[in-house]
C-alpha cells in the first residue's frame, strides 16, 4: 500500500508542477494532494497513528479546497464574472 501511495504522490507532484502557471486555488489543491499522498504513505510505512491522523486532516483540507475550486469554476463561468475568487494566474 505504501508503494502504491508513493507512486500516486509522485504522479501528483509532477502534476503539481504543471499547475504552477495556473491559479492559486488549483496550486493549493494539487500541493495539498501531493502532501496527502506522501503523508498516507509515511503513515502506512511507519504504522504511526499520529501521521495517519494528521493525513486525515490534510485530506479534509484537500477535499474542501477541491470542492471550493469546482464550485468557483462553475459559478464564475456561469455568471461571466468572479463570484468566488481563485487567485490570479501565476
Amino acid at each position: 500500500m505504501a508503494a502504491y501511495l508513493m507512486v500516486w504522490g509522485l504522479f501528483t507532484l509532477l502534476m503539481f508542477f504543471g499547475t504552477l502557471r495556473t491559479n492559486k486555488a488549483l496550486i493549493t489543491v494539487f500541493g495539498s494532494l501531493t502532501i496527502l499522498f506522501f503523508l498516507l504513505a509515511a503513515g502506512d510505512l511507519t504504522g504511526n497513528l499520529g501521521i495517519t491522523r494528521f493525513a486525515g486532516w490534510e485530506g479534509l483540507f484537500t477535499g474542501l479546497s477541491a470542492m471550493y475550486l469546482g464550485i468557483a469554476q462553475v459559478l464564475n463561468e456561469s455568471y461571466g464574472r468572479v463570484v468566488l475568487p481563485v487567485g490570479p494566474r501565476a
